[in-house]
């Protein structure tokens, strides 16, 4: 995704800048994901691995990208406080 486009988009909760998640924070998302350990804000777990995401500047919440397009539904977002070891 164009980092011009990544440095324009915010949280819809908080209002924070967003940034692309890195390869640490999303092999760590898919082992939970794997493990039926990884929910959504709305509380569905997480069934398919994630490619792709933003992350939330105080790393509080991933949100997914999709064909190419930011996911940015306060209720799609992923908490990543529900993890004891995240990488921020």
């Amino acid at each position: 995704m164009d980092a011009r486009f990544v440095s324009t988009l915010i949280c819809p909760v908080k209002k924070l800048p967003l940034r692309t998640a890195t390869k640490s924070q999303l092999a760590f998302l898919n082992r939970e994901i794997a493990q039926g350990t990884a929910l959504m804000v709305n509380g569905h777990q997480l069934t398919e691995p994630v490619s792709d995401a933003l992350i939330r500047e105080d790393g509080d919440v991933l949100y997914r990208i999709s064909d190419g397009i930011p996911v940015l539904l306060p209720e799609e977002g992923i908490g990543t406080l529900q993890f004891t070891d995240f990488p921020k």
